[in-house]
């Protein structure tokens, strides 16, 4: 069946072909002024201009009148950590009385928290609470998302996560990349013992992945006291054998060289990125690289804020992504992120909205499926209220400004 949407006001990243967006081509947003839009089969089939619309070529039930609001792309969150036991609002309390992220890991706090709590839960138990979670980013608009393991840090339990994850990708009606992140940190038992644990990564985790194909990607948290440059190229080269492409958390709380080990290891992003010298923004301006920023995390945690102007200017690929985590970014809501990364990070409106959709489907290996409005990609699209102009959507950060969400031509 063939839908028609009429009167729509502007009609948001309209492209003929995918362009992985880099320096000054981020404020570069195609709008359409009151256009239309053609689905067939939950596939965008045409676009133009009310103007050259013959509207007598369709019946009553394939109109759907926009009524004069703006259109767009689904957002595409490019990292996240969806998968989750319990929330942890009692570290958030830690936090407000004074307490650092270490000092909060060393009294059992952390990672290390969700993973005992992860390792107590059944699969049954975390898939109906990451499928309550999925639907609700999906009604912030959300339209394809990454999910990572890293709660687990046992076999079982990183099996079990991404059996979760595999599980999600079946019954979503988005698309899901899954990537193990079975070093996120070391276990207790293995503390003084890194090659065990490692070898537990590259003998007994990533064989079994590769079986079943659980994983899209693999991840490593490279940083001091956790895993180290060396450890983390051996890591992604052990999956990258199996055909997991790498994701790196890069320089979230030191300057580590994770971000020249992602270059080097032909990484598909690094991500964080609050803590950036002038020789980690110079790699990744002569990389294919995408720095992924999580805003949010920073906000949560009151760190320094990614360095996205510098990034932009230095002509970095760069995507925005939620990090949505129970420890320190509790929040999937991908407009909170694009308002922050304007307000915070100095991003214009329209580098926002390409960093949310196009770029962070590149992130994720999605751009011929999602991230902008483009003949022969899914229907997935915001409808908003009615608002004045595109950057009122940052603007206006505290206000849910959608109306409705579309996924593969069908309202949710």
């Amino acid at each position: 069946m063939v839908q028609c949407i009429i009167n729509i006001r502007q009609l948001v990243n309209v492209r003929t072909e995918n362009i992985l967006l880099r320096g000054k081509a981020l404020q570069e947003l195609h709008v359409l002024n009151n256009a239309y839009l053609l689905i067939e089969d939950g596939l965008i089939k045409e676009y133009g201009l009310m103007k050259n619309l013959s509207i007598n070529n369709f019946n009553e039930q394939q109109i759907i009148d926009a009524k004069h609001t703006t259109v767009l792309p689904c957002w595409c969150d490019s990292h996240t950590h969806l998968v989750f036991a319990a929330t942890r609002e009692e570290e958030f309390i830690d936090k407000i009385k004074g307490l650092s992220y270490a000092d909060i890991a060393a009294k059992g706090g952390g990672i290390l928290n969700s993973a005992a709590k992860l390792n107590a839960a059944t699969e049954e138990d975390l898939y109906i609470a990451a499928l309550k979670r999925l639907n609700e980013v999906m009604g912030f608009g959300t339209g394809a998302i990454e999910i990572k393991s890293g709660y687990g840090l046992t076999v079982d339990a990183e099996l079990k996560m991404l059996r979760v994850i595999k599980a999600l990708k079946n019954n979503s009606p988005i698309p899901i990349k899954a990537t193990f992140l079975g070093a996120h940190t070391y276990p207790t038992q293995f503390k003084n013992n890194h090659q065990a644990y490692i070898n537990a990564i590259k003998n007994e985790m990533l064989p079994i992945i590769a079986k079943e194909n659980l994983a899209d990607f693999i991840d490593v948290f490279c940083e001091e006291n956790f895993f180290s440059v060396d450890e983390t190229i051996s890591i992604c080269n052990a999956g990258k054998e199996l055909g997991l492409k790498p994701k790196i958390h890069a320089n979230q709380l030191s300057i580590s060289g994770a971000v020249e080990a992602g270059v080097k290891l032909g990484a598909v992003s690094v991500d964080h990125l609050e803590m950036m010298d002038d020789k980690a923004i110079n790699t990744l301006s002569t990389s294919n690289t995408i720095a992924t920023l999580l805003p949010t995390a920073a906000f949560f945690l009151r760190m320094n804020y990614p360095p996205a102007r510098e990034l932009i200017n230095k002509n970095a690929a760069v995507a925005l992504a939620s990090d949505y985590n129970p420890g320190s970014s509790p929040s999937g809501n991908m407009n909170f992120v694009n308002a922050i990364s304007c307000i915070q990070m100095k991003m214009l409106p329209e580098e926002v909205i390409n960093a949310s959709t196009i770029n962070g489907a590149y992130a994720m290996e999605l751009e011929k499926q999602v991230g902008s409005v483009t003949v022969g990609k899914n229907a997935n699209l915001i409808f908003t209220k009615q608002i004045p102009s595109l950057a009122y959507l940052p603007y206006s950060f505290g206000n849910n400004l959608i109306d409705k969400v579309m996924i593969n031509g069908k309202f949710i």
